[in-house]
């Protein structure tokens, strides 16, 4: 009887490959974060008729902040100042000064739990009130209120979260917590990121564009789906036939987003793997894009380690994909859909809900709605 040859199922490259292809190692690893050339303006995109979305959005990885330890950032245009107390809690202002002017991420010290400015030693609490000026006798009076702006923080899943409003209201959900990250039996964190030339509204998006799969990615067939959408929480389960060396093989990915910040996605079928991604917007066409992968440390470690680190890798291969798109892409307010996409206009109303000012001019939104889809 003669051994039967199993078929390279793998799909032809797809078409975003001109721009990866050479791209490799560190190579790959500095066009993910570089600036681009050639890109049009906010503008000319339609970039400025999208807000910042409100929402938890991540600061950094909670080891990446230190006690004592003061970081600079910069979202939502706007300069920022984060710190750590001696009490172990981030803390999150605006980062200039308000008695001169100086940005305080930038020389600033920690003095108790209390952010220190490095030019006159004006010394903020966490929600941006003055505390103690040491060459003055009385504090100015405004200098003791809170500023308009604040940002709450908390830290969960091994990173630390703020929350942005554009009218500065009070959290609405909380960050979802996920029991992997402190299992024991689960891998540290393997940490990938990205800067994406786009708003956030497009690479929500892409989670149910349906057709992309197959063009973009390169899936061997169009994924059949299931999506939930429930208030701030969106939920699916996508399955699809993925091409290997050894033939195809069924796959199945469930993914959920917490608001427009955070999202996890969960894999099987081939390793099981749990993805931790942080979204937070740079400016109206930057957005940071943070991967965090965990896997059990007997898939990770053991036999099957190829595998595991092989679907790592190509998950990270897709989001490399879809940048090659999101750097360039135009914002269509009114997109020609045909009857293969996903729920695109669907999703659309629901995302809209992150859009306070939106709300506020009256725009339709829905928050409930239910998606069932096979492949032909």
């Amino acid at each position: 009887m003669s051994d039967m040859k199993q078929e390279d199922a793998r799909t032809a490259p797809v078409g975003v490959w001109q721009v990866l292809e050479s791209l490799r190692g560190e190579e790959l690893t500095k066009w993910r974060l570089a600036e681009l050339d050639n890109v049009s303006s906010v503008e000319m995109r339609n970039l400025d008729v999208l807000p910042y979305p409100f929402g938890w959005f991540m600061a950094c990885y909670s080891d990446e902040l230190a006690i004592g330890e003061v970081k600079p950032l910069q979202y939502f245009g706007r300069d920022l100042v984060l710190w750590r107390g001696e009490d172990g809690q981030p803390r999150l202002i605006d980062a200039y000064c308000r008695h001169l002017g100086a940005h305080m991420g930038y020389g600033g010290k920690v003095e108790g739990n209390n952010l220190v400015c490095p030019f006159h030693a004006w010394a903020y609490d966490e929600q941006g009130c003055v505390t103690d000026v040491p060459y003055a006798k009385r504090l100015p009076p405004s200098a003791t209120k809170p500023p308009a702006t604040q940002y709450k923080t908390c830290e969960e899943n091994k990173a630390v979260w703020f929350w942005y409003h554009p009218y500065d209201e009070a959290p609405k959900w909380e960050v979802d917590r996920f029991d992997e990250v402190f299992n024991a039996d689960w891998t540290e964190f393997d940490k990938h990121e990205w800067i994406v030339r786009g708003p956030i509204q497009n690479l929500a998006e892409n989670g149910v564009d349906a057709a992309h799969f197959k063009y973009v990615h390169g899936t061997a067939t169009f994924p059949d789906y299931q999506m939930s959408f429930d208030g701030h929480k969106r939920t699916a389960t996508v399955e699809a036939k993925m091409g290997t060396p050894k033939g195809e093989i069924d796959g199945k990915i469930s993914y959920g987003t917490v608001g427009p910040g955070q999202s996890w996605t969960k894999f099987s079928g081939i390793s099981e793997t749990l993805l931790i991604s942080g979204v937070t917007p740079i400016a109206p066409d930057r957005i940071h894009i943070r991967f965090a992968f965990t896997q059990p440390k007997e898939e990770a470690d053991g036999p099957m380690q190829g595998l595991a680190k092989a679907l790592k890798k190509d998950i990270c291969k897709q989001l490399d994909q879809d940048k090659v798109v999101w750097d360039r892409q135009k914002y269509l307010n009114r997109p020609i859909i045909c009857d293969g996409d996903g729920p695109i206009p669907a999703f659309r109303s629901y995302f809209s809900q992150f859009y306070a000012e939106w709300e506020k001019e009256g725009k339709k939104t829905i928050t409930s709605l239910d998606v069932d889809k096979k492949s032909d």
